[in-house]
């Protein structure tokens, strides 16, 4: 069965570690295919999405293998672009290997990428970039071709930030000709990674972690071992199942730093929080009232992936809050099935006003996105009675396995 079986209503206890970022593994094991030798990546969280770009990869004539956290990635073999469409189609991360692969290869034809149904994100913005540096592209109903010689250098006055539209063109230019200019470029932490991981193989970057990222093109990189940083997302995910469980845990390794909007917030709900260099002490649950709406932002703003957790842990404190979504307009596809719970919820536009003072109680409920689902997960720890989250197969796009590092933290669940 592709579900997770929740028995709700434990305080939480224990400590878990935090895996390597998804979001910064993705666009890292796209830029392997810069390199021409073998890349050793360190701290790569075992989950589907990452087996989808490995998948990928190897269709390209890529030879990689797994030990441990470790992926070896060979690229020498790289003989054509043809890539399975079931990979292509479920992993919006897909379109990354565009730019990368035709600062390799120099012509791409594939699908229109997928991913979670949470919003629109149109691939337009990535392909008028990619035109500014000299690529043609033609576009078909079900997929494109897009063929270059030489990459160019450009200047890139984007109309909006855009974390996938600002790797994409890093991964590009850092072998193109000349200069190129990026802004506003997103400031993510998992930008600021792979600007890393392509300095330490030979790129030059500078502006990493600004909004305005100047790269000089180089001619040849070299095979590098790199570490991923570790997930703030799935951190913040374990953080808002305290907040709605209640407890005292310890995130290892929780990247404190990358997280202070999550953080505040967090301490406004009313936890306890102990920064710490070896991770993040939690103690207590969401109990108190946000004075304002929690608002989703491009980084260093609360980020949109742990809206619907908030939400959650929002509806468990007593109070009533308000939240507004300005990144995906799709996010709260989490709320009927928290109604079926017992919330109450009410959705205008990109506004949703959460009313306080309801007892949630467990029920079979469906996820229909990564976060959604891993919010529906964390309900169910604070709800009473037994809980079953169907369609895992979304949670573990992000997540190595949410019932052991669950387990870890003193709940009680298994898969089901």
């Amino acid at each position: 069965m592709d579900a997770v079986r929740i028995y709700g209503g434990n305080c939480l206890k224990g400590q878990t570690k935090i895996q390597g970022s998804k979001n910064a593994s993705l666009p890292i094991l796209a830029a392997t295919l810069l390199i021409d030798g073998t890349c050793e990546i360190t701290n790569c969280p075992d989950i589907s999405d990452v087996y989808h770009m490995l998948r990928l990869l190897e269709s390209l004539g890529c030879v990689v293998s797994r030990e441990a956290d470790m992926l070896r990635v060979d690229t020498r073999g790289i003989a054509e672009c043809d890539m399975p469409a079931d990979s292509v189609g479920v992993m919006r991360s897909s379109i990354m290997l565009l730019g990368a692969l035709l600062a390799r290869m120099g012509e791409i034809t594939m699908e229109y990428p997928g991913g979670c149904v949470i919003g629109k994100r149109p691939i337009d913005q990535h392909l008028q970039a990619l035109r500014r540096m000299g690529v043609e592209i033609s576009e078909e109903p079900e997929e494109f071709c897009a063929k270059a010689g030489r990459l160019h250098g450009a200047v890139h006055e984007l109309p909006f930030v855009s974390v996938g539209v600002t790797e994409n063109l890093v991964l590009a230019a850092v072998l193109a000709e000349g200069e190129t200019v990026i802004h506003p470029a997103a400031r993510e932490p998992e930008i600021q990674a792979l600007c890393d991981f392509l300095v330490s193989a030979g790129g030059k970057i500078k502006g990493a972690g600004t909004d305005r990222l100047v790269i000089e093109g180089v001619k040849k990189l070299h095979p590098v071992r790199f570490r991923v940083p570790a997930d703030r997302i799935v951190a913040g995910t374990w953080l808002a199942a305290c907040l709605c469980a209640g407890g005292s845990v310890f995130l290892e390794d929780a990247p404190c730093g990358q997280m202070e909007s999550v953080l505040a917030c967090a301490e406004k709900l009313g936890a306890r929080l102990r920064r710490l260099p070896e991770g993040l002490h939690v103690e207590g649950r969401a109990c108190k009232g946000l004075k304002e709406d929690l608002v989703t932002a491009v980084y260093p703003g609360f980020p949109t992936d742990l809206q619907s957790l908030f939400m959650a842990a929002i509806a468990f404190s007593g109070q009533d809050g308000r939240i507004e979504e300005t990144v995906f307009e799709n996010r709260f596809r989490i709320v009927p099935e928290l109604e079926k719970m017992g919330a109450d919820i009410r959705v205008e536009g990109n506004r949703a006003y959460v009313r306080g003072g309801r007892k949630l109680r467990n029920t079979i409920v469906e996820a229909k996105e990564l976060r959604g689902g891993a919010a529906l997960v964390v309900a169910a720890l604070a709800a009473e009675g037994t809980g079953i989250v169907t369609n895992r197969h979304f949670i573990d796009r992000g997540y190595e396995d949410i019932a052991r590092s669950l387990r870890d933290l003193g709940a009680e669940i298994e898969l089901a």
